[in-house]
């Protein structure tokens, strides 16, 4: 069950920070990389609010290949409120995730983790949730800070908050904008960079998150209502 208020989500996101989960080691080959993407209209500006429309998407990618795929529409369960996307959209997410034919073994999430106020963002907290090792993969950091790494393909660089690295730069392109990677759910940084290397080929983003993103831009184009069935490949 999410929080939900802010307070009760407060509350849980200290409990989940204070946790050390058993560490997940990722295997050699045949990587199931889940990606799950939430949007909202076309034209939002502001923090929005509770049941707000949202079309979301969840897929599998097995090594290269995809593998499952399902979408979803529902409301928003209230505004965006810096360090409580859970709120917003959390419930969303893990039942995308749920509705797949299996459990992806690694799952990358539009969110942070550790770089967060109470250090248990949205990619943390949805991880504990559904009990899948999760990476948070975005733009920008939340509050941490750290110099841009190298111009290679493959360069990182720390993020700290502080004196705690909670997440890294990394480049996914030769001379493209880096993106961030935040270990989540029983994952390292050394796993978490290797986990979005690997499932990053032709594009910036890493494939399970880009075809999450398409799929539910292309819902929300098409105005689709209620849930869609999986289909593979």
């Amino acid at each position: 069950m999410w929080p939900t208020d802010a307070d009760a989500l407060r509350t849980r996101q200290h409990e989940l920070a204070a946790l050390t989960p058993t560490a997940w080691t990722p295997p050699g080959s045949g990587l199931r990389t889940g990606g799950c993407w939430v949007c909202f209209p076309r034209g939002y500006a502001g923090p929005g609010g509770a049941g707000d429309p949202a079309w979301g998407a969840a897929v599998v990618v097995s090594d290269t290949e995809p593998a499952d795929r399902h979408v979803r529409t529902a409301a928003a369960g209230s505004p965006y409120l810096p360090g409580l996307l859970a709120l917003r959209i959390g419930a969303l997410v893990e039942q995308l995730v749920r509705s797949l034919a299996r459990a992806p073994d690694v799952l990358l999430v539009d969110a942070t983790s550790r770089d967060h106020p109470r250090r248990a963002g949205l990619a943390l907290h949805l991880g504990a949730e559904l009990g899948v090792p999760t990476v948070g993969v975005t733009d920008r950091p939340l509050l941490a800070e750290g110099p841009w790494p190298g111009t290679d393909r493959g360069a990182t660089s720390p993020l700290r908050i502080g004196d705690e690295v909670v997440g890294c730069w990394l480049r996914t392109s030769p001379g493209g904008r880096p993106l961030v990677v935040h270990p989540g759910w029983r994952v390292s940084l050394h796993d978490a960079v290797g986990v979005v290397a690997r499932s990053t080929c032709r594009y910036r983003t890493p494939e399970p998150l880009r075809l999450a993103r398409q799929a539910a831009r292309e819902a929300r184009s098409g105005g689709v209502c209620g849930t869609e069935g999986r289909n593979a490949g």
